[in-house]
């Protein structure tokens, strides 16, 4: 028996030098590199398991729709050039491009929908308006009674002869029952088991989550933002009171960009191809902004989830606001912060006082100091809730979407973010903004003057940022 105990102990010890290789090899970061090894060496037993779940943080073997169709990139073109003569640049949209695989279209509508019962009111009257189809993502699923609403919508639309695509995310929906997820099926609507995905069944998944959040109908109307389906949404679980939120609906060729996302995610997921079935004559709004959609994720082959953040910092002139639920930036958006705020740009980030996940929570204490030293404002929200993801550059760029304002987001997740560039959409985030900052409190304090719990947690959480 110690015989046997002892090859397992070497073996696991083997295992955990190719994995601290592996880590020094493929970690995004310096400071992830030695964690993971320090990790793996000191503790064998506990981060080889985690290593499987949680050491990785590039997407091998994602086909994405939008890069593999020629046909789609040639109709956004097509529809960028009928759109000209271009909206004079206000802001320096190359770098989101690029980011994006998607070009900037004019044509475009942006509404701004504020917390859970505007926009549910909102995606199921569009759900009951719909003719043709209907695309739907949540990261979060629930089978309670905003749940339970959707499902109704969704079978009243199937019953009129609509086709209805649903997708989920096997992690963040685990706790969808079967049931719920049966009768859309008995009803016709196209809802994929987590168990019939076209994913490898051995592969250790913790990591990769799709974040997004997207309702597209005829391919003229979408929705896109920080709400899920679930009772908390609407502000009813207790724990967290009041739920801030923010999404949006979208017209113009936005929606087809965002439309040819949900379909590379479906292609992925099922293996079948959207592009034909779908309409990619969204029309133009009368609105006529400037925009696009970034979708980024551990798929693409740059890490384009912190270049996002990255580019709205560094082409900032005169102030970036940003509203995030989590604060926990990997060393370049840090370094963005920092130096947006010595040049003088006015950076406020916005985030909840209420707890959600106390890890991450607790984390955002160890960088507060750093980024107000350099001249930055945090503000913490104290009216329930914030959950929300939002970035206001300047009176130019105005951003709404999935992604948070951390390193899961960054390099993890798959997310989405909706980009108006345009003075009216700037004024209207200006005006949400202001709302929100009325029911915080500018943070003063140092880590130093913080409650004992928090001066201890923070720096250890803080270790285990490239996790969160």
């Amino acid at each position: 028996m110690a015989t046997f105990l002892a090859v397992c102990l070497v073996l696991l010890e083997l295992t955990a030098l190719v994995m601290a290789w592996r880590a020094v090899k493929y970690s995004r970061t310096s400071q992830g590199s030695v964690g993971w090894v320090v990790f793996l060496i000191a503790a064998p037993y506990i981060a080889v398991p985690a290593y499987l779940f949680l050491g990785h943080h590039k997407f091998q073997h994602y086909v994405t729709g939008r890069r593999d169709s020629e046909g789609i990139i040639e109709r956004i073109q097509e529809v960028r050039e009928a759109l000209k003569p271009e909206v004079p640049p206000i802001f320096p949209t190359k770098a989101l491009e690029a980011i994006s695989d998607l070009p900037v279209t004019r044509g475009n509508a942006m509404e701004l929908l504020i917390d859970g019962e505007e926009t549910f009111e909102a995606i199921l009257a569009a759900l009951d308006a719909a003719q043709t189809y209907v695309l739907v993502q949540f990261y979060i699923i629930h089978d309670d009674a905003l749940g339970k609403r959707l499902q109704r919508h969704l079978v009243a639309a199937a019953a009129r002869g609509v086709t209805v695509r649903v997708l989920y995310d096997p992690i963040g929906s685990h706790k969808l029952s079967y049931g719920y997820r049966q009768k859309l099926r008995d009803k016709g609507i196209q809802i994929v088991e987590h168990s019939q995905m076209r994913v490898p069944k051995n592969r250790f998944q913790l990591n990769f989550r799709n974040h997004r959040k997207t309702v597209v109908i005829d391919g003229t109307t979408a929705f896109t933002g920080g709400l899920n389906v679930g009772d908390e949404y609407l502000g009813l679980n207790p724990k967290f009171g009041n739920w801030r939120d923010t999404h949006v609906r979208l017209k113009g060729p936005v929606v087809s960009q965002l439309q040819v996302i949900f379909a590379e995610d479906w292609h992925w997921t099922t293996e079948e191809n959207l592009l034909m079935d779908l309409n990619w004559k969204s029309g133009w709004a009368e609105e006529d902004m400037a925009g696009l959609v970034v979708p980024t994720g551990p798929g693409d082959k740059q890490e384009t989830g912190a270049m996002f953040f990255f580019s709205a910092l560094a082409n900032a002139k005169e102030r970036v606001w940003i509203a995030s639920p989590y604060f926990v930036p990997d060393v370049h958006v840090l370094t963005a912060i920092k130096h947006a705020a010595l040049k003088g740009v006015d950076v406020r980030i916005l985030v909840p006082d209420n707890i959600d996940h106390k890890t991450v929570w607790l984390a955002a204490f160890a960088y507060f100091d750093e980024v107000r030293e350099a001249g930055a404002q945090i503000w913490r929200y104290t009216d329930g809730f914030m959950h929300q993801k939002v970035v206001l550059v300047d009176d130019s760029m105005a951003a709404v979407g999935t992604a948070n304002m951390d390193n899961r987001s960054f390099v993890l997740n798959f997310e989405t973010m909706a980009v108006m560039f345009d003075p009216r959409a700037a004024d209207d985030l200006e005006d949400l903004f202001k709302t929100d900052f009325a029911k915080s409190f500018l943070l003063d304090e140092t880590l130093n003057e913080q409650p004992l719990r928090i001066q201890i947690g923070a720096p250890i959480t803080r270790l285990f940022a490239p996790l969160l």
